[in-house]
């Protein structure tokens, strides 16, 4: 990629860098990569196009900076559920948890995987990062499954990767289209207690699926 290398930065060329960031992070979020500007980004951060184009070469490889970054801190926040001690259907129900919380309080996340998926993921795939965004869920969600089934809590034969996408789906498709499915159904569904009942909900569904 091009652009400055991060490490060598003095702290004031890392502030700036990280205005860049936050700022297109908004940007990008609300408007795409197609429909974002240099400009409007620079100006955003407190910065100018040159300082911009300094640290990251172009818009595009700001773009997948922003994404990889996005990635990158959920794979941190995932790292950090604990799951281990508890028993299978309530550890279960936490990483259930977890990935809706964590969609519901980054909607922005949510819109840069809208985005990235319109381009097919043409950016992601140039990533030198993807191998370092492989989900720590995934990975736990198997272990789950593995001591469920020993212990006969869940059926057997499950695949992983298939249930992690299924949880995935249940949170993302709700927060991303939570302002047209709250004007359909005339309730604020972007509530907690619309959350709380979502979550209660999408973990049912998944423990009903697991049961012997």
């Amino acid at each position: 990629m091009g652009g400055s290398d991060p490490g060598t930065l003095s702290p004031r060329a890392a502030a700036t860098r990280q205005r860049i960031l936050d700022a297109a992070l908004a940007e990008f979020a609300e408007k795409g990569l197609a429909g974002s500007r240099v400009d409007e980004i620079a100006a955003r951060a407190g910065a100018n196009k040159r300082m911009l184009y300094a640290h990251f070469g172009s818009k595009e490889e700001l773009w997948l900076t922003v994404l990889e970054r996005a990635y990158a801190a959920k794979r941190e926040e995932e790292r950090g559920v604990e799951v281990d001690s508890l028993p299978p259907a309530q550890a279960m129900a936490r990483l259930v948890a977890f990935n809706l919380r964590y969609t519901s309080r980054h909607p922005d996340f949510v819109a840069l995987l809208n985005q990235e998926n319109l381009h097919r993921a043409a950016y992601l795939r140039r990533s030198e990062q993807v191998p370092a965004l492989y989900s720590p869920i995934l990975e736990a969600i198997r272990s789950v499954l593995a001591r469920g089934e020993a212990t006969g809590a869940f059926r057997a034969g499950v695949d992983p990767m298939q249930l992690y996408i299924s949880i995935l789906a249940l949170g993302h498709f709700y927060v991303a289209n939570r302002h047209t499915l709250s004007t359909i159904f005339g309730t604020a569904l972007d509530t907690e207690a619309a959350i709380a009942a979502r979550e209660a909900h999408v973990a049912e569904v998944v423990l009903g699926y697991l049961r012997p």
